[in-house]
C-alpha cells in the first residue's frame, strides 16, 4: 500500500503504529493533525512509500509532456 493515514488517540500506540511504518521504509508525508473531540485528542499522520512518490511524479510529469 502505497499510502496510509494513521488516525487514532494521541498514545503511545498511535506513536507506535507510525514508528513501525516509518521502519518498514514509509516516509512522513505532509504535517500532523490533531483535533479534540470532547474528550479526547486525536491525531492523524500521513505515510508514503517513496518509491511510489517517484512513481507518481513520472506519471505527472509525462502527462506534462503531452500537454
Amino acid at each position: 500500500m502505497p499510502y496510509r493515514l494513521f488516525t487514532g488517540p494521541d498514545d503511545r500506540a498511535f506513536c507506535e503504529r507510525v514508528s513501525a511504518a516509518l521502519a518498514e521504509g514509509y516516509v512522513l508525508h505532509g504535517s500532523p493533525s490533531a483535533t479534540f473531540n470532547g474528550t479526547a485528542v486525536v491525531v492523524a499522520q500521513a505515510v508514503v512509500l517513496p518509491a511510489a512518490m517517484a512513481s507518481a511524479d513520472a506519471a505527472v510529469e509525462s502527462l506534462g509532456a503531452h500537454a
